[in-house]
C-alpha cells in the first residue's frame, strides 16, 4: 500500500532573494514614474543607481546564493520551455517549487533589459550618446514594464492553477513542498549588508543633492528679485 505523500511550508527563497525583488519592484517602478519630471531629474538619476546596484547584485547571487537562486536551479531547455508553456491552457502545467520555465525565462530577459536599462540611462545622462540614446533607454524600459506586466500574469495564473499565492510565498519566502526540498539558510545577514548598502547610497545621494537643490532655488530667487 503507497504511503500519502506529506507536504509543508519550506522556506525556498532566502531573504537576499525576496528584499531584492521588493527592491527592484520599488526601484524600477520610481524610476519609470519619475522618468519625464525635470524636478525630480535628481531622484530619477539615484533610483537607477541603485536598480543597477541590486542587478548587479543578483548577478553576483544567482552564483553563490542558496539553492533556489543560483541561476543553475533554474536553466531550461527550449524544449521545457515549449512544453510548460503548452500546458498552461489546459490547467495541467507541472508545478515547480523553484522557478518554473516561463518565470525563468522571464527573469532572464528582465536582467538583459536591466542591463540595457541601466548602460543607456548611464550613457544617456553623461550626454555620451544623444537623443538617439535617450530614446533607446525609453524604448528599453518600456520593453522592460512590458515583461514585467507578463510576469506579473504568469504568477497570477500559476497561483490559481496550483491554489498557491506565489506572492505572498516571495514575502515569506515559504512554498508547499516535501520535507527536506526546502533551503536550511536564511542568509539574514546577505540581507542586512544589502540592506545598509542601498541606505547608505540613498543618505550620500541626499546629502550630496541636497546643496545643489539649495543653490539652484537661491539663484532662481536672486533672478526674480
Amino acid at each position: 500500500m503507497a504511503t500519502p505523500t506529506t507536504t509543508t511550508r519550506v522556506l525556498v527563497w532566502d531573504i537576499p532573494t525576496r528584499l531584492f525583488h521588493w527592491l527592484l519592484v520599488a526601484s524600477f517602478a520610481g524610476a519609470f514614474l519619475t522618468a519625464e519630471s525635470e524636478r525630480l531629474r535628481d531622484i530619477h538619476v539615484a533610483l537607477g543607481y541603485t536598480f543597477t546596484g541590486l542587478i548587479g547584485f543578483r548577478l553576483v547571487w544567482g552564483l553563490i546564493g542558496s539553492r533556489y537562486a543560483r541561476f543553475r536551479s533554474f536553466v531550461f531547455t527550449p524544449r521545457e520551455l515549449w512544453d510548460y508553456l503548452r500546458a498552461l491552457p489546459t490547467r495541467a502545467s507541472r508545478r515547480y517549487l523553484g522557478h518554473n520555465p516561463a518565470a525563468s525565462a522571464a527573469i532572464f530577459v528582465l536582467l538583459a533589459l536591466g542591463l540595457g536599462v541601466a548602460a543607456s540611462g548611464y550613457a544617456a545622462f553623461n550626454d555620451l550618446g544623444g537623443e538617439a540614446l535617450e530614446e533607446l533607454h525609453e524604448g528599453l524600459a518600456f520593453a522592460m514594464l512590458a515583461v514585467v506586466a507578463v510576469h506579473v500574469a504568469g504568477v497570477l495564473l500559476g497561483s490559481l492553477q496550483h491554489r498557491e499565492n506565489l506572492v505572498t510565498a516571495m514575502i515569506t519566502g515559504r512554498k508547499r513542498g516535501q520535507p527536506g526540498d526546502g533551503i536550511r539558510r536564511r542568509h539574514a545577514w546577505v540581507a542586512v549588508l544589502l540592506a545598509v548598502a542601498v541606505a547608505a547610497f540613498w543618505s550620500w545621494s541626499a546629502a550630496t543633492t541636497a546643496p545643489a537643490v539649495r543653490s539652484a532655488a537661491t539663484h532662481d530667487a536672486d533672478e526674480r528679485g
